[in-house]
């Protein structure tokens, strides 16, 4: 299923993933630290809190977490069409990122 089952912080903004079908590796983010929400990143303490949310994407907080599918592809160097294709049904059924609202009326 593309599940991560383990994640570490490592020093650098580096994390250290794997994943249920055995494939592990790490990932350099270092070049995030300081952008947009990554600038919470250089608060002492916060990048480690890096850990496996309710959706299998690796978050810190409730405003930074990275796709799950995006890592993997990161590590193996596949592409989106080497996923298996549950990765793609999980997409398409996940929830809107957002909160749909009726236009307001005049």
């Amino acid at each position: 299923m593309l599940q991560p089952i383990k994640v570490e912080a490592r020093p650098g903004y580096r994390i250290w993933l794997e994943y249920d079908d055995g494939v592990c590796g790490e990932l350099d983010l270092s070049h995030l630290v300081g952008k947009g929400v990554f600038k919470a990143w250089e608060e002492p303490g916060h990048f480690e809190k890096a850990h496996i949310d309710e959706h299998g994407a690796i978050a810190w907080d409730e405003n930074i977490d990275m796709c799950r599918y995006a890592l993997y592809m990161d590590i193996t160097g596949k592409s989106w069409d080497e996923l298996p294709d549950e990765a793609e049904a999980a997409v398409h059924n996940a929830p809107p990122l957002t909160k749909t609202t009726e236009p307001m009326q005049n």
